[in-house]
């Protein structure tokens, strides 16, 4: 193996390598940025470097080249060992990383069998990642629209669950995986769609499947979906909305000692509306000498009530105001001050859009209980059919409730995985049952800046991010905006796999992410094809620029043709013998 230059300086974080014209003249096709090379360090080891940049530099009459290089690890007896602790010295040979070298270090062995692309470098060799180190902790996906990440995304959780080339590797024995996909714009339903022979269950839950009943909400999601926080009695309106949820799980479910505020217990929705209609309307008896409790007008006859737990019942006519002895009666203390709450409660409860929240029913029409958790957790964890992927659709949720759907699903699953670990750990076991969610398009509801619609999501996507790793439950956070998501979110991801990004704001972010063995890797970001990423993290022995993969099915995300569709035929798309679609079939979805 003949050296392409030698040693000129060497510091712990720059190594640069001096090269004759002839040299670089013969070799550039390998010395391209995020390329790597191979240094002497004494006897038979070596260091490899990645190059970060290559400048031309006049000496008399010929001309040098200058490569800057850093160290990202050596190789000892054959073996690779991320780091170095050895530099080389002034005059020491530099080489082309040779294949054999490269194979080195992206063997693949019992820690590093999870395949995911090859190396742009050299495509004969494969890169495999550490399987553990990538699915059990944190994984960021970026990459500006176009750059391929749906199909990054799609190929990822393929291998990871077996589908390849429209064929399922595990057929005959399902294997243990589950994954949770929030879809945004349904994309991936596609990508997991085999044929039927091939046996492989997946988990589609649209809006109109979905069945996420209201009391499964915790304190903040229900303030969030029924009162605004900025009305001058937001204060009053929660006190009363939150005494009256507890009562009312209370009533509902009296075979339990300690009922809460967040206890995932049934109440009713429409009783709750009834009781703050209730203390909308209340006037409290004042006559001399009898109690001063509200006071109903029933049957032509009055009547006081003694219980307010009366108030779910029904909504009652109160004795008017007064001030004369014989029937004094004054208002109660929140008499006329939630007109505009109980307009949204009533809005919220009747808006067909919030169905899949306010009335979800089963088969035979009757409402989901309390007894019937399990059965709602099973749904969109996959165990109804025991499918490894779940995807859940939410390109037909209304935006007001997009934040609460999130935060709600994301919550129960943190919960579930708490309470599984916890129970396994009093066993001296690990979690057997492992759970990754995937946040596609995480700009959209755990946003970096956003007013309180976002609340809920970034509050219980963050407490994954900070806890779930202990639980068994990580996430995958794909955006084309990755300067756009909570910091908190990608703060705990320990690695990232980044596609073509153009927006200067976005590179910047992600090379302040990214540890300092990869800054000059990240300078590559702009210039990736499609389908070429930047590998960085503890999955990855060292950070590498691949190619992956198209998946097989691949997900519905290709953009369209337009310059080509223009240039064909006039369509008439209200002549069903013409078209596959309709306008008319368009206005029937839309209505619907």
């Amino acid at each position: 193996m003949e050296p392409i230059g030698v040693v000129y300086e060497s510091s712990a974080s720059s190594i640069i390598i001096r090269m004759d014209f002839e040299k670089f003249e013969s070799n550039k096709v390998n010395l391209k940025i995020g390329k790597h090379l191979k240094i002497s360090v004494g006897n038979h080891d070596y260091l490899i470097a990645s190059i970060k940049n290559i400048r031309a530099v006049s000496d008399g009459d010929s001309e040098k080249y200058l490569l800057a290089t850093e160290p990202i690890g050596s190789i000892c007896e054959n073996i690779f060992i991320p780091g170095s602790s050895v530099l080389p010295s002034p005059t020491e040979n530099a080489y082309i990383a040779d294949k054999e070298s490269l194979k080195n270090i992206f063997l693949q062995n019992e820690k590093y069998s999870f395949k995911l692309g090859r190396l742009v470098q050299d495509e004969s060799v494969n890169l495999f990642i550490n399987g553990n180190n990538f699915f059990s902790k944190h994984v960021a996906i970026v990459g500006s629209t176009g750059s391929g990440k749906s199909c990054a995304v799609a190929k990822i959780l393929q291998e990871a669950v077996g589908v390849k080339e429209k064929k399922n590797k595990n057929r005959e024995n399902i294997k243990n995986s589950h994954i949770i996909i929030f879809d945004i714009h349904s994309e991936y339903k596609s990508a997991f769609t085999v044929a039927a022979e091939e046996k492989f269950s997946l988990n589609h839950l649209d809006v109109e499947k979905l069945k996420l009943p209201y009391w499964l909400m915790n304190c903040e999601e229900l303030e969030a979906l029924f009162i605004e926080s900025n009305e001058a009695n937001s204060h009053n309106q929660i006190s009363q909305f939150r005494k009256a949820v507890i009562l009312n799980k209370e009533i509902h479910n009296q075979n339990l000692t300690k009922v809460t505020y967040d206890t995932p217990v049934y109440f009713n929705i429409n009783e709750v509306y009834n009781y703050i209609c209730n203390m909308n309307e209340e006037v409290i008896n004042k006559i001399e000498g009898q109690e001063q409790l509200p006071k109903v007008i029933e049957n032509d006859s009055t009547r006081l009530i003694k219980d307010r737990k009366e108030y779910f019942l029904e909504k009652y006519s109160f004795v008017p105001n007064s001030t004369s002895k014989a029937d004094k009666a004054s208002n109660g203390a929140f008499n006329g001050e939630f007109n505009r709450f109980i307009a949204r409660l009533d809005n919220k409860i009747n808006d067909k859009r919030l169905e899949f929240l306010m009335k979800p029913l089963k088969e035979d029409g009757s409402e989901y209980k309390s007894e019937d958790f399990s059965e709602i957790l099973k749904q969109f964890l996959g165990y109804l059919n025991r499918a490894n992927v779940s995807i859940i659709d939410l390109s037909g949720i209304p935006f007001e409730v997009l934040s609460i759907t999130i935060s709600l699903i994301s919550r129960i699953t943190f919960d579930f995985a708490f309470h599984y670990s916890k129970l396994m750990h009093d066993k001296n076991k690990t979690n057997d049952v492992p759970f990754m969610i995937v946040c596609e398009e995480a700009h959209n509801y755990i946003p970096k800046n956003g007013g309180a619609d976002y609340n809920a999501s970034k509050k219980s996507i963050e407490r994954i991010a900070k806890e779930g790793r202990k639980y068994g439950l990580s996430l995958m956070v794909v955006s084309q905006r990755p300067s756009e998501v909570s910091d908190t979110i990608f703060a705990q991801c320990n690695n990232f796999i980044s596609l073509k990004l153009t927006n200067m704001a976005d590179q910047s972010y992600i090379k302040n992410l990214l540890p300092n063995n990869a800054s000059s890797v990240a300078d590559v970001l702009p210039t990736l094809s499609p389908g070429e990423c930047l590998v960085v993290g503890d999955a990855s022995p060292i950070p590498a620029i691949i190619r992956m993969d198209m998946p097989s099915p691949e997900p519905k995300s290709e953009n369209v043709k337009v310059h080509d569709v223009w240039k064909e035929n006039w369509r008439e798309i209200d002549n069903h013998t013409i078209c596959e679609v309709t306008i008319d079939d368009v206005l029937r979805r839309w209505k619907k």
